[in-house]
């Protein structure tokens, strides 16, 4: 029950029995919540003394009998009525309510078209017979759905975001939205789903050429600062696998966004030769408990407490095992001959590639007390090598570099080609090596990283 009084006269909506009060002659029906949402009822009873029909003098809330008499001025207001017991909150703040109510008086208004199925039609199939998956199920965006998403941002569902490829299709929040709903997320991911997307359209990441190579290559998203922690994102046990949500869908999410919005289609501009199972989705959070080794959004540029999220165009794993290393310069040597089989181990200087250090691993570098930057460096010196070893021809093998690097010494990756993330389980001296596409750095795709808002 609510009430609102003008000059003394007492109207009173209720939302459950509109039978109730019987002593009150002035009760509407608000059975629909139709008054209380316009009105922003949290509390019942909340009591609101007005200027005019539509301007609130003010308010006040709770079931107190005395309160009510100074406050409307009623005498006998609720006279029949005990003193006092506590209020409840309003029926428009059950589960769920508030995006029904919205969407049945609030202002938001869609652009996307609607889609109505048939009586006998199966809501999932039906995603998958007009094309919007991506081989698994899909949550059916409802409406409701997308104005659930639309509440995890305060950005307008009309604002553009730009144009994505490669058919470079328009596409505001609201498409976005859509997507997320359809990969699984929830609406506390939708801020991380739209940086990803901003990450991806930087003319850097070249994202056009990513979709059309006949590489194996696909977005990877690295997840640092505070939002990975509050939306419950993975960096340790199995970081790079199943199992988790937020991980799992907000690397959907934006593989859906290209296919649905941007028209990426496997078999149509997508002429990947093999892919590889991380264009489903391809997203993990580092691991940042050790304050003393910088996370890549440090070594980009950001401050720890910054929420960002780099995208990499990466291909699949590759295993680094080294069960014996207890000297950070063993171990520094033994991931330099791993990293040589980059792509190819006569090809230098073309593939970018990301080392993710377990922390058994990182514990051997704490305890020689080297730091992040000790491992790259110790890692450049040592991936060195004379063009003699790599050219065409060397060796017997046919592959390799051009002939004018024969007496240069080259380095395996380019200025900012090699990048090291933190992640995975705690037992166990594995790490591995995210190889990059074919068309890295300057040639083509960088890393890139946007702030999470």
């Amino acid at each position: 029950m609510l009430a609102s009084q003008l000059d003394n006269n007492l109207t009173v909506y209720v939302q459950d029995d509109p039978t109730f009060p019987a002593s009150i002659s002035h009760r509407i029906d608000d059975t629909s919540l139709e008054f209380s949402y316009r009105n922003a009822i949290e509390i019942v009873p909340t009591l609101i003394r007005l200027k005019n029909d539509s301007e609130n003098e003010s308010r006040i809330f709770g079931w107190d009998k005395q309160q009510w008499q100074e406050f409307t001025g009623i005498e006998n207001l609720g006279a029949e009525l005990i003193d006092f017991k506590p209020g409840c909150g309003s029926k428009t703040q059950d589960p769920g309510m508030d995006e029904l109510l919205a969407l049945k008086y609030g202002n938001q208004q869609f652009s996307a078209r609607r889609v109505d199925l048939a009586e006998s039609e199966d809501i999932m199939e039906a995603c998958f017979e007009r094309g919007w998956s991506d081989g698994l199920p899909v949550v059916p965006p409802t409406t409701v759905r997308v104005m659930r998403m639309l509440s995890g941002t305060d950005r307008n569902a009309d604002e553009m975001l730009g144009n994505i490829p490669p058919d470079n299709i328009p596409c505001t929040i609201e498409k976005l939205a859509i997507n997320a709903v359809m990969a699984g997320c929830k609406p506390e991911y939708f801020p991380v789903v739209i940086a990803s997307v901003e990450a991806a359209l930087q003319d850097r990441f070249c994202m056009h050429g990513l979709l059309c190579t006949t590489y194996f290559s696909a977005p990877v998203m690295v997840i640092n600062g505070p939002v990975s922690k509050q939306i419950g994102m993975n960096s340790g046990v199995n970081a790079l696998g199943q199992g988790n949500r937020a991980n799992a869908t907000i690397g959907r999410a934006l593989q859906l966004v290209v296919r649905n919005v941007g028209g990426g289609i496997p078999g149509g501009i997508d002429r990947a030769t093999m892919g590889n199972p991380g264009k489903y989705s391809y997203c993990f959070a580092e691991d940042e408990s050790d304050s003393n080794w910088n996370s890549l959004a440090m070594d980009r540029g950001y401050e720890r407490g910054d929420s960002v999220i780099s995208l990499f165009a990466g291909g699949g794993l590759q295993a680094i095992i080294d069960q014996q290393s207890r000297e950070p310069e063993s171990l520094a040597k033994s991931m330099a001959a791993s990293l040589r089989g980059v792509a190819h181990t006569k090809l230098f200087g073309m593939v970018d590639a990301i080392l993710v250090i377990s922390p058994e691993h990182r514990r051997v570098y704490r305890e020689g007390g080297w730091s992040k930057a000790d491992v790259k460096q110790a890692l450049y010196e040592e991936l060195m090598t004379p063009g003699t070893e790599l050219v065409r021809g060397a060796n017997d093998i046919a592959e390799g570099m051009p002939e004018k690097f024969r007496d240069i010494v080259l380095n395996k990756f380019q200025e900012d080609g090699l990048h090291i993330v933190s992640a995975g389980g705690t037992a166990g001296m594995f790490s591995a090596i995210i190889d990059g596409w074919a068309a890295s750095g300057s040639l083509g795709s960088q890393i890139v990283s946007q702030k999470i808002l």
